[in-house]
C-alpha cells in the first residue's frame, strides 16, 4: 500500500495532466476561431472537446482522472454572409467554425482554476512530506 501523501502527488499528478490537457485543446479552438475552408462549401474547423473518465492507480488504488478522448464538437456551423471570401458558396456564405469565443474563455478559466487547485494539492503534500522527515530527524 502507498502512503496516503503519495497518492494524493499521484491525484493531484494526473489533475495536472488531464488540466494542461483541457488548456491545450481550448487553446486551439481559439487559435482556430476564424479558420475557414478554402474552397467554397468546404467545411471549417471544427470545434474539439475534451472528456475526462475515472481511473484505478494500480499502485495505491486510489481513483484518479485521466483524458478519456479528444473529440470534436458536431454543433452545426455559424453562416456568415461575405461573397468575396474564397470559401463562400453560390449564395456568398461562408461556412465559419463553430467556435464560440465567450465559452472557450469560460472553459479556459475553468481549466486554470482546476490546475492551480491541483498545483496548489502538489505544494501542501510535499511540505506535509518535508514536515514529517524533520520531525524524524528531530525526534
Amino acid at each position: 500500500m502507498i502512503d496516503p501523501i503519495d497518492s494524493s502527488l499521484r491525484i493531484a499528478g494526473a489533475g495536472l495532466h488531464a488540466q494542461s490537457t483541457r488548456v491545450r485543446v481550448v487553446s486551439e479552438n481559439l487559435a482556430n476561431a476564424q479558420s475557414t475552408g478554402q474552397t467554397p462549401g468546404s467545411d471549417p474547423y471544427r470545434r474539439k472537446t475534451v472528456t475526462f473518465a475515472s481511473a484505478i492507480d494500480q499502485a495505491s488504488g486510489s481513483k484518479l482522472v485521466q483524458v478519456k478522448g479528444v473529440g470534436v464538437d458536431r454543433a452545426p456551423f455559424r453562416l456568415e454572409y461575405d461573397p468575396n471570401h474564397p470559401a463562400a458558396d453560390a449564395k456568398g456564405f461562408v461556412k465559419m467554425p463553430n467556435v464560440s469565443m465567450l465559452l472557450e474563455m469560460a472553459d479556459m478559466r475553468e481549466a486554470n482554476r482546476s490546475y492551480e487547485a491541483n498545483l496548489q494539492m502538489i505544494k501542501q503534500a510535499r511540505s506535509m512530506q518535508a514536515m514529517t522527515i524533520d520531525l524524524l530527524r528531530n525526534g
